[in-house]
């Protein structure tokens, strides 16, 4: 209980930090962003709006600096995340849900895949060290060798421009409208294929060497020799006491991969011109948004801490020894 009060505490101020900081950098970016959007909507909003959009948008030269933060917490703690200088007047936290469900939907699901497959993989080529298994190493190492840009460029020629057997950019058939049914949600599987089959052949081929490895450490442990010795089935050691064991690692870069999932995967969306919070925040940097900027931040610095504190209840289910006291 101690354990999990300890970190519990450590991630509210981990927390506290990265919603400060997220307050902090943005005043002090140079340029003035009520003068940018002034200028990008130049015969739409007149000149004498810069004193109420420093209001609408938090930076009023009346407040200090610790009033705006107070300000800045009260609004987050409200769920308003600002207006979006891009999408202005969208508010930020609409134009971020509107991605976030593509991102979590294609990135989350590729990395349960390669996380699964890979695990599996691993454990097998890790118990089964020297033989034939092995060489598949190189060759799941060489995918994760290559530039992630030119991995989707290559799955793109292949199977959208050769074979023509996928559609090389969007998320889903313009032509239907979003609905839970199965037109549009096959519409989604068919063009989501080539962007997590670029995700899966990238980041497998870690899990499988980080898991062989972990399990050739942990085969050589005493209490695998006594299960051996107690008559049980090589499956049962394999799974029960090695794999259990060697897996412990594997959770916690899991969970920072499901962390960074909200991130999404920038290169990705932008090779795949797919819909998700990393081509949001790809074009927040690119018209200097930042409300829009902050926003994504702090949603992918949030789902990270969350994801570290599901990795440590997991961690403490799976290992008691980090429950033990000092």
């Amino acid at each position: 209980m101690k354990f999990l009060l300890r970190r519990s505490i450590f991630y509210v101020i981990t927390a506290w930090a990265a919603v400060t900081i997220n307050f902090i950098i943005p005043r002090l970016l140079p340029g003035d962003p009520v003068a940018a959007i002034i200028a990008k909507n130049q015969g739409k909003i007149p000149a004498e709006a810069a004193e109420s959009l420093r209001i609408l948008f938090g930076l009023d030269d009346s407040l200090s600096l610790w009033d705006q933060y107070v300000q800045y917490w009260k609004l987050l703690f409200q769920g308003d995340l600002g207006l979006s200088f891009t999408f202005f007047p969208t508010p930020v936290a609409d134009v971020v849900a509107q991605g976030l469900p593509w991102t979590i939907g294609l990135v989350g699901i590729s990395t349960i895949i390669a996380f699964t497959i890979g695990t599996l993989v691993g454990t097998a080529i890790g118990w089964r060290r020297g033989t034939w298994a092995d060489s598949l190493l190189p060759i799941t190492t060489f995918f994760s060798t290559v530039p992630y840009f030119w991995l989707g460029l290559i799955v793109v020629a292949i199977f959208s421009v050769n074979l023509g057997w996928f559609p090389s950019s969007g998320s889903y058939d313009r032509g239907l409208v979003p609905a839970f049914d199965w037109p549009f949600i096959s519409s989604v599987i068919y063009y989501g294929t080539l962007p997590a089959l670029t995700i899966v052949l990238s980041s497998i081929s870690g899990w499988i060497l980080g898991m062989r490895n972990m399990m050739v450490t942990v085969s050589s442990e005493d209490y695998v020799t006594v299960a051996h010795a107690k008559g049980l089935s090589a499956r049962a050691v394999m799974f029960g006491y090695a794999a259990r064991n060697a897996v412990l690692p594997q959770i916690s870069s899991f969970a920072l991969s499901l962390g960074f999932i909200v991130g999404g995967t920038l290169i990705m969306e932008m090779i795949f011109s797919y819909q998700g919070i990393g081509y949001t925040l790809y074009q927040a940097v690119s018209t200097h948004d930042y409300p829009l900027m902050q926003g994504c931040f702090l949603v992918i610095t949030l789902s990270v801490l969350a994801a570290n504190i599901i990795a440590d209840f997991v961690y403490a289910v799976l290992d008691p020894r980090t429950r033990q006291e000092g």
